[in-house]
């Protein structure tokens, strides 16, 4: 079991001010979640850390039961235009992967994040993890890993709501899985 004060405070040092502990068992993943995935997603097929080049989902859901606990990170952000979305989330990936390394210095080596979204390192991305760029910064989105992050979230109060214009703040989720 990890030493939670210590994470804490690491967490909260790095800007992760609202997030909650979780028990990865009680991640919902789920088959629809991929096929929103196959079926309207612009990324499908076209970055490294999507689908079809992540596990089939019931892989998916033996990777999460490996782990005893991880946390949920919640950002708020409202953006001006559309655009500003993806400069927001690069910025807010690199953080993260920050977060899973000095989480792993801290000798819990199964430290594992997952981005609010895709990757988005590089602009002219590969369609496969092999021609990756930085493939040891690539990590796929909760959502590429099947995960029903509506589902999940509500579980442990935070808010979700799907959105219907820009004027409102988005809810991003990251989650951090740890040994």
């Amino acid at each position: 079991m990890p030493d939670r004060d210590v994470l804490e405070a690491l967490f909260r040092d790095r800007g992760c001010e609202d997030f909650r502990w979780i028990e990865p068992e009680r991640v919902v993943v789920a088959q629809w979640v991929r096929m929103k995935c196959l079926f309207g997603c612009d990324d499908y097929g076209r970055n490294p850390t999507c689908p079809p080049n992540v596990p089939p989902v019931e892989e998916c859901r033996r990777f999460f039961d490996e782990y005893s606990t991880g946390v949920v990170v919640r950002f708020e952000k409202r953006v001006e235009r559309p655009e500003d979305r993806h400069a927001w989330i690069s910025g807010l990936n690199r953080e993260l992967l920050e977060l899973e390394r000095a989480v792993f210095l801290m000798g819990h080596v199964k430290a594992f994040a997952l981005f609010p979204g895709r990757c988005q390192f590089c602009q002219d991305c590969p369609s496969v993890l092999v021609d990756c760029k930085r493939p040891e910064a690539a990590r796929p989105s909760a959502e590429g890993l099947a995960m029903d992050v509506f589902s999940t979230v509500r579980q442990y109060g935070l808010p979700i709501d799907v959105l219907t214009d820009y004027e409102q703040p988005m809810n991003r989720y990251a989650f951090l899985l740890i040994e």
